[in-house]
């Protein structure tokens, strides 16, 4: 059964729009006009979400808001209006609203929050087995809706992405939602192996091929018969080898070393890499046929600079799994060492950050991880020149370090809001900031371009 959502709002125009857009989204929707029809509707009938408007002709949807969230807690208000003030929204908050919009809005991200929610209230898994797909930011809703789009699918998708964005955990996600989930998924590192070994993990060889093939091999593509080959790293491949993987997904036919016959395999096949793969085309260091061939599909993972939100979760995530793996009593993050995570650069990326919790909590003795637990590499070189700058330096009694740094960053992006007439994409670039970066800071300090 789909969800049901019910749009509450007095402007016939704007309720048959979201019906619209909602129900193109595979949604039920129902529409009421007034806080009195809203009502009925939400006493006879169970809703999964509600997006309502604060002003209506006949009542305040804040009141509808605390007497049928009260009641029913498992049906989520998403609330609107085009008379917006910070009074509303912390009200609406506090009442138990999971969003707030101001008219007026994005559709499309208005699309993102209705998804998100529902997701999180339904609780449906994004992967199967002990690896989850973690990403509640913005940059990474894409992602989320497109793995079950591109699933459904036989069709061979390229993920591209830096390295250590998780790459391989989209695939296996892939794999997962798809009709193939029952069958193997096999990975394969191109990068790792040379050409002639490469080959022969591929496609097999028989025995005498070469020296050292005593006897004959099954190749990856015959082991994921029925199931899905993820080739990572596929910018690495030699030109010898890129014309034997075209052959092979044109054909969907395989031929070992040394053998003459080719067999026919069965296997949906997934890249990745971390390379401009149409600037090596141009370059003439990948075949053009090729990467039509493995483009036919396309889904691109953000490096973690542009999910702040999502760090908190991931280090969390990462703390917990490491204390199991070491069989260690759980441990907690303090704030200060949120902060200095979420300013970090993270050139590694997702993995950088798996790793550097794993460590932490093995060198961590207590319970409680604080910032001399870390690294030496996060300890913030950015914001300590920065503090040096802003002629910050640590008082005798101590400091709040969160203050301090929040104080930093948000003079700075103040100060690029003003030298950039206040528009955010030019701020964010004056700062070396992306722009989704930026604006989930921008909302978190309250800037306005005025500031």
């Amino acid at each position: 059964m789909s969800d049901r959502i019910l749009v509450v709002d007095d402007e016939p125009n704007l309720r048959e729009l979201l019906r619209i857009v909602l129900e193109g989204e595979g949604y039920r929707v129902r529409e009421a006009a007034t806080y009195k029809e809203a009502g009925g509707f939400l006493a006879q009938e169970q809703f999964d979400l509600v997006v309502c408007d604060i002003f209506l002709p006949d009542g305040n949807g804040l009141d509808l808001l605390r007497t049928h969230h009260a009641a029913k807690p498992d049906t989520h208000f998403v609330m609107i209006t085009a008379h917006s003030t910070p009074a509303h929204m912390l009200t609406a908050l506090r009442e138990g609203a999971v969003e707030y919009l101001s008219k007026p809005f994005d559709v499309e991200e208005l699309k993102l929050m209705v998804a998100k929610q529902l997701l999180r209230h339904t609780d449906r898994p994004l992967a199967t087995g002990s690896d989850q797909l973690v990403g509640q930011s913005r940059a990474m809703w894409p992602v989320i809706e497109r793995i079950p789009q591109v699933a459904r699918s036989d069709a061979t998708v390229l993920i591209t992405g830096d390295s250590g964005t998780g790459k391989e955990l989209v695939a296996r996600a892939i794999h997962a939602a798809s009709p193939r989930a029952a069958r193997l998924f096999v990975p394969v590192n191109c990068g790792a192996l040379p050409e002639g070994l490469l080959e022969s993990e591929l496609f097999g060889h028989v025995r005498g091929s070469f020296t050292g093939a005593v006897r004959d091999k099954r190749g990856l593509f015959q082991e994921a018969h029925g199931g899905t080959l993820f080739l990572d790293e596929v910018g690495e491949l030699s030109s010898n080898m890129q014309v034997k993987l075209l052959r092979a997904l044109q054909e969907r036919k395989i031929r070992s070393v040394g053998d003459t016959r080719e067999v026919s395999v069965d296997v949906r096949v997934l890249v990745a890499t971390n390379q401009e793969l149409l600037a090596m085309v141009r370059e003439g260091r990948f075949r053009e046929d090729l990467y039509y061939r493995i483009n036919v599909l396309h889904v691109h993972v953000p490096p973690l600079r542009e999910r702040p939100e999502d760090i908190p979760i991931l280090a969390r995530l990462f703390v917990k799994r490491a204390c199991q793996r070491l069989e260690l009593p759980p441990k907690e993050l303090h704030r200060d060492v949120i902060t200095i995570l979420e300013n970090y650069s993270w050139p590694g990326n997702v993995r950088e950050l798996e790793n550097a919790m794993e460590r932490t909590v093995a060198m961590e003795p207590s319970k409680l991880i604080t910032m001399s637990s870390l690294p030496s590499s996060l300890l913030g070189e950015a914001a300590l020149a920065g503090a040096q700058q802003f002629g910050f330096s640590l008082p005798d009694e101590g400091l709040d370090l969160e203050a301090h740094l929040d104080a930093i960053r948000r003079e700075l992006m103040r100060q690029a809001l003003l030298r950039c007439g206040g528009v955010q994409k030019e701020a964010a670039r004056l700062l070396r900031m992306s722009y989704r970066a930026f604006r989930y800071h921008a909302e978190k300090f309250r800037l306005s371009p005025e500031d």
